[in-house]
């Protein structure tokens, strides 16, 4: 009676059938009507492996299961495919939290799932395994010591103790806890087996090692006994070639892992380790531990499978090492089952499709028990196919689930969620589709009447198999009032509506195509007869693309001033606006569409594939293809130019001169040799200059020997026995080549022998050439040319420049000084005879600096009385002259003692409009300058102009 409750509400029928035709319900699943709003269980949490620490203090293990369902779902468990029984004290249930008390290896460890039922099916969660973890101490037994002679290589042995899981982690004390050896290229702990292994062997190495053991999975470290290593010292240490004893073997990894490859080598010296992967690039991801024992790939992926290789060498030799990495990949769903809802007696097929590697296998559960393999393809469903399906993809590297619900529908046909419209709209001549989607489960079968005439399939009306009624060819007969009958096995149902005929929707102006040039307006025409009693809107669009007034109001405006028309005005047209422009004239009815086409001439498009052919040294050849002419055939292209000297283009010069509008080669001449360059192409029309081509690659013309002389060649002058040669540095575009760089050329002017001296700054302009035998004020012919790579340039014009003076020998005489104030003297002398003087060097110092004056002050070669105001009042001062020229300075004259005299007061003015009662700021003016210096003294005296309250 429970079971004629559920699915009363569907059809009425009578109750034995109904207790024939639902005893497929025993335990699971039904049929769905309308108001059923429950579903299956759908996991949010599900046990994962577990490692559990034989030594742990808490005493349980909680393996986590929860579900989400409508009515709440019950949990049972199930370990090694065998009930729990949940009765017993060592179990209890918290949610769906399975616990255990007092874990025990022998009884506890296993595979374990959980199962979530409700009304509506079953769902068996992810296998987890249960694990006890542990770590047993090392032997106690002492171990022995281990000598080696030095400059050898050796190895001492972990031998870990008993363990699970497997994912020790390995360092080695040294003396005393916690000291730990510090790897290096010398020495090396292998990660896989513990072992602590040393290149060659040095005395620093004496000591006690000690492995030590840590677990992370059950947070345990133990560490060995010492083992004592005593270098055996040697005379003369002996090289021996690298021999690699840590290998790496072939792996398989998982796509998405992180994988390490071991590889170390004894030897003297001690080697260096280099990784490659054979044939291949090195994965983005790799690392090289510093010590170049450790290669690390991140998130390994397919791409990176392959053979990896090390090498390890020194001066004696090299050792080799290969293996294989192996990649596969867990499974991954491509597409999985979700919840679902079908017919009654309809066909199902539910795709599940997983990759990876190796490829997965597919089987499925239903209601947590195993029902298939492979494809899952469903016939005739009845309600005995409702219930909790599971697809399970698996390989050997894991299992992934996809959970999903299958609803069996089943109910008379009924219009109330989906009813007919009831009043249709037609427009004369045209089609309509009146639809009829009432919700029915098995699929109904259809038919229609328009008033009490049966409608039936012909030439211009179509019953659809989901139930809708095409018309098509309307006429104002086909008007009136339509019925459709939905009938399935479980009952009927019928519903109408109304359909009215309306005037079509027609344009009746056209656009017409047109025809302008860049920058000019057009406007294309379009009007509409239409219903009166319906609303027309026009809609334009551009190449099929639907035109938004809104975002294009700069180039696109309708002219609204007309009643039913929908004319569209483009202003100021650009090439980008060529195209088929079609105007829709719509009612909520029908449409009607016509369209133009808008030319827009203008300036050609850019040349495209340009590329760059037989580079030589002042010309490379161009291709290109032709772009767009834009309506207007091109008259000619220009090749434009830019080098790294500058970002501007410029017009190159071209063979041939002028290049037709029908070609597509040239070549582009007078280049700079040696000399970075991009090109680009530009073509022209009667319409103007197109946009240029997408520029080329940076080319480099092939180089030449320089062609252009340094200019400004000169000279002369400098210190005694020297020549000075300058000229101005040729810039960069003349270099043309490698290796720049000059050839300077001299010789005395009745010589017949040049000098050549190689100066290879490329950006000097001086070379000074010093000859102690050179005689002074000599006259010599001196050339610069400029060479590369590729050979030498031609010479500058011949300058003639004289070699340098010699310093003045004599000393100036009658040296005098008078003091003319107490800051200001002046010094007289007279010329010594020699014509080469250029300038007097007048030095002055204290006391203090009479072996060493340090102030200087240069006086034309014609003067001799040059005045200084730089002294200090009342001091006494040592005073010289010497003669100089471009050498250098001649001798000094005889030593001249001098007193400045002393400073006279000065007088203070105090601008009393500037001060006011009780300030203490006063603004003071000097009647003459007095330079500040540590000697000077300043006297100040102050008189009260007016009386002061204070």
């Amino acid at each position: 009676m429970k079971m004629w409750l559920l699915v009363s509400h569907l059809v009425i029928i009578s109750f034995t059938t109904c207790l024939s035709e639902f005893t497929w319900y025993r335990r699971y699943g039904h049929g769905v009507s309308e108001e059923d709003k429950g579903f299956g269980p759908i996991f949010e949490e599900q046990p994962i492996n577990t490692i559990y620490p034989e030594e742990s203090p808490e005493g349980k293990v909680s393996l986590n299961c929860r579900a989400r369902a409508s009515p709440f779902p019950v949990y049972k468990w199930r370990m090694n495919n065998g009930d729990i029984d949940l009765t017993s004290d060592r179990y209890s249930m918290v949610g769906g939290n399975l616990v255990i008390n007092n874990p025990d290896k022998q009884k506890d460890a296993g595979i374990y799932y959980c199962l979530a039922s409700n009304n509506y099916g079953m769902v068996r969660s992810t296998e987890a395994t249960l694990s006890f973890g542990y770590l047993d101490p090392f032997p106690p037994e002492e171990r022995p010591e281990v000598r080696v002679k030095e400059g050898k290589g050796m190895v001492l042995l972990c031998d870990p103790p008993y363990h699970f899981p497997d994912d020790l982690s390995y360092r080695w004390l040294l003396n005393e806890f916690p000291v730990f050896i510090t790897m290096d290229k010398r020495r090396f702990v292998s990660q896989t087996n513990g072992n602590l292994y040393i290149a060659n062997v040095e005395a620093s190495d004496k000591g006690n090692y000690s492995c030590f053991v840590s677990s992370p999975s059950i947070t345990k470290s133990v560490f060995s006994k010492f083992i004592p290593l005593i270098p055996l010292p040697e005379r003369t240490t002996k090289p021996y070639p690298a021999d690699i004893v840590v290998q790496f073997k072939d792996i398989y990894a998982l796509m998405g892992q992180n994988v390490t490859l071991e590889c170390f080598a004894l030897g003297n010296p001690v080697p260096d380790i280099r990784w490659r992967k054979v044939l291949e690039p090195m994965p983005s991801t790799a690392e090289i531990s510093t010590s170049g024992a450790v290669l690390k790939i991140f998130n390994i992926q397919l791409e990176d499978e392959g053979t990896y290789e090390c090498e390890a060498e020194n001066n004696r030799g090299k050792d080799k090492h290969q293996a294989r990495i192996y990649v596969q990949a867990f499974p991954e769903w491509v597409e999985h089952i979700n919840d679902t809802e079908v017919d009654i007696g309809s066909d199902l097929y539910w795709p599940c499709v997983a990759t990876g590697k190796p490829i997965p296998t597919i089987r499925w559960l239903k209601n947590g028990y195993a029902y298939h393999k492979g494809e899952l393809r469903l016939y005739d469903v009845t309600f005995e196919n409702a219930g909790m399906y599971q697809c399970i993809a698996e390989n050997t590297h894991g299992a992934i689930y996809a959970n999903a619900e299958l609803k069996i529908l089943a109910l008379a046909p009924t219009f109330e969620m989906n009813p007919m419209k009831k009043k249709i709209l037609a427009a004369k001549g045209g089609r309509v589709i009146i639809e009829c989607k009432p919700k029915a489960a098995p699929k109904p079968k259809f038919s229609w009447s328009k008033g009490t005439e049966w409608l039936v399939n012909s030439s211009r009306i179509l019953i659809w198999e989901d139930g809708s009624l095409e018309i098509n060819n309307i006429t104002r007969n086909d008007g009136g009032i339509y019925t459709c009958f939905a009938e399935n096995n479980r009952g009927r149902a019928n519903n109408t509506g109304t359909l009215v005929i309306t005037d079509p929707t027609r344009i009746i102006l056209a656009p017409i195509n047109a025809d302008i040039t860049v920058g000019e307006n057009a406007t294309m025409q379009c009007a509409a007869s239409f219903d009166p009693a319906l609303d027309l809107t026009f809609i334009w669009s551009f190449n099929g693309y639907v035109i938004d007034f809104n975002k294009e109001n700069i180039h696109y405006q309708r002219n609204f001033m007309l009643d039913s028309n929908g004319e569209l005005l483009i202003r100021n047209a650009q090439l980008k606006h060529a195209g088929r422009y079609t105007c829709t004239a719509q009612t909520i009815v029908d449409n009607s569409s016509a369209s133009a086409d808008l030319v827009v001439r203008g300036p050609p498009g850019p040349p495209g594939g340009l590329r760059i052919e037989d580079i030589r040294a002042t010309s490379v050849a161009l291709t290109w293809s032709r772009g767009s002419d834009n309506h207007s055939p091109i008259s000619k292209y220009t090749i434009q130019t830019k080098t790294i000297l500058s970002d501007d283009w410029k017009d190159a010069k071209t063979d041939p001169p002028i290049i037709e509008g029908n070609m597509e080669a040239a070549r582009a001449v007078d280049l700079i040799p040696w000399m970075e360059y991009e090109f680009r192409v530009v073509a022209t029309n009667t319409l103007g200059i197109g946009e240029p081509s997408i520029p080329s690659n940076r080319i480099k013309t092939d180089g030449a020997a320089p062609n252009v002389a340094p200019s400004d060649v000169g000279g002369g002058g400098g210190s005694n026995r020297e020549l000075t040669i300058t000229w101005v540095p040729l810039s960069r575009e003349y270099h043309y080549g490698n290796n720049f760089g000059y050839i300077v050329a001299f010789k005395p002017f009745d010589g017949e022998e040049w000098k050549k001296v190689t100066v290879t700054n490329p950006d000097t302009g001086r070379y000074v050439h010093k000859d102690e035998t050179m005689r002074p004020s000599t006259a010599f012919q001196v050339k610069v040319k400029a060479f590369n790579n590729k050979g030498d340039g031609p010479y500058s014009l011949t300058a003639v420049i004289n070699s340098a003076q010699d310093a003045p020998s004599e000393a100036p005489t009658e040296v005098g000084v008078k003091v003319l104030s107490s800051s200001e003297i002046s010094v007289h002398w007279d010329h010594v005879v020699e014509k080469i003087v250029e300038s007097y060097q007048i030095r002055y110092g204290l006391p203090m600096t009479k072996k060493q004056l340090h102030t200087e002050f240069k006086s034309p070669a014609k003067s001799t009385r040059p005045g200084w105001r730089t002294f200090c009042p009342d001091t006494q001062y040592f005073v010289e002259v010497r003669a100089c020229n471009s050498a250098g300075c001649g001798p000094p004259s005889d030593m001249i003692e001098t007193f400045t005299k002393k400073a006279r007061e000065s007088h203070l003015h105090l601008d009393s409009s500037k001060l006011p009662i009780h300030s203490v700021m006063m603004q003071v003016t000097f009647e003459r300058n007095l330079l500040p210096s540590s000697l000077s003294t300043f006297h100040f005296r102050f008189y009260l102009l007016q009386p002061s309250k204070v």
